[in-house]
């Protein structure tokens, strides 16, 4: 197999190639992949993270390759693959049903008295179980093959298949959640797989030990309940009080240590970019005034790996779409330090 690399420029204009960073690898060749998952069909309000992978891919090219935290990381193999256009004309099509619903709730009409909506209803939990079965099958594939994988999303529902091909390697690990929003209801506006409940549908995996939540700022009392029904499991750090602790004096470096402490040795990293401050995410479906910023993040994510955890994969999600340039931006760059993380942690980098 010809090794693309050798006659690749680091240091050269991006070149518009189909492939993330325009890097020279194809999917065979790379170590990290990622899997774009263009679904969007139960978000609350504003739409358009469906369009979010192929955002990121478009504006990549315009990214720097040097990381300061990984010397030549570029030199890892990373591949992203194509949105799949057939699953985006599916959630294109299940979110109008889904808004339907969301609209009559609004009004304050009960969606299950309307037998067209309650028929709305199903059809969109149907695609759901379809969007997660679909999702764990090429997770799990690449796995398979050896592959460390990166999820794009999309919005925050997607990564459950993945989490479910995870559950089946891994006997007990944890979920670091950087997020505005617990996404702990259950079947949010009826909705099964609801963006708004990711994280209540992935503890039914007793293979999650743990959930560690950080950046939280706009919740419900049912959320909070749920929260506390499942003991030490789930540990909430609200933003808050993680700014109350700047404001004493405590050290972003020793808030993030006191944050992993409560981690298994293997760690999943699920990141909502709504989780930082939405001046670098204007665009997301739910912004929430507050938030991390983008080095706080990532030194987050550092963290885990000074102290000896592993990352065994990671999602990305709700990033807007095009013509959203600033949030692809954003995305890309957090995707690939994201990556980069992820080899580090194994061992690669």
């Amino acid at each position: 197999m010809e090794d693309n690399s050798l006659s690749f420029d680091p240091s050269g204009v991006g070149v518009q190639n189909g492939r993330f960073i325009g890097l020279p690898y194809a999917e065979q060749e790379a170590r990290v992949v990622l899997q774009p998952v263009p679904w969007d069909v139960t978000v609350s309000f504003g739409e358009g993270t469906a369009g979010g992978p192929q955002n990121m891919l478009d504006v990549s090219s315009q990214l720097d390759l040097e990381d300061p935290r990984v010397p030549d990381a570029w030199k890892i193999g990373l591949f992203m693959r194509q949105p799949d256009a057939e699953l985006a004309v599916l959630s294109a099509a299940l979110r109008a049903d889904a808004k339907a619903c969301i609209s009559a709730l609004e009004a304050g009409h009960n969606p299950a008295e309307d037998e067209s909506l309650t028929g709305k209803i199903q059809q969109v939990n149907r695609g759901g179980e379809y969007q997660k079965e679909w999702v764990r099958t090429r997770t799990a594939a690449l796995m398979e093959k050896g592959k460390l994988v990166g999820l794009v999303g999309g919005d925050h529902s997607c990564p459950l298949g993945f989490l479910e091909a995870l559950t089946a390697r891994h006997s007990s690990f944890g979920i670091l959640q950087i997020d505005a929003h617990m996404d702990l209801r259950k079947a949010y506006e009826g909705f099964t797989y609801s963006h708004a409940s990711i994280f209540r549908n992935a503890l039914a995996y007793p293979e999650i030990a743990k959930l560690v939540q950080v950046g939280i700022r706009d919740y419900c009392r049912e959320e909070l309940d749920f929260a506390a029904s499942q003991g030490d499991r789930i540990e909430v750090f609200f933003d808050h009080d993680l700014q109350e602790s700047r404001f004493v004096g405590e050290t972003w470096h020793g808030i993030c240590q006191t944050i992993i402490a409560g981690l298994p040795k293997e760690v999943y990293l699920s990141v909502d970019i709504d989780g930082l401050n939405p001046s670098l995410c204007p665009n997301t479906g739910t912004p929430v005034p507050g938030g991390l910023t983008f080095d706080e993040a990532l030194h987050l994510g550092e963290t885990i790996i000074q102290s000896g955890r592993i990352i065994i994969g990671f999602d990305l999600c709700e990033v807007a779409g095009a013509p959203h340039y600033w949030d692809g931006n954003v995305g890309a760059r957090m995707l690939y330090r994201l990556s980069n993380l992820l080899a580090s942690s194994q061992g690669l980098a």
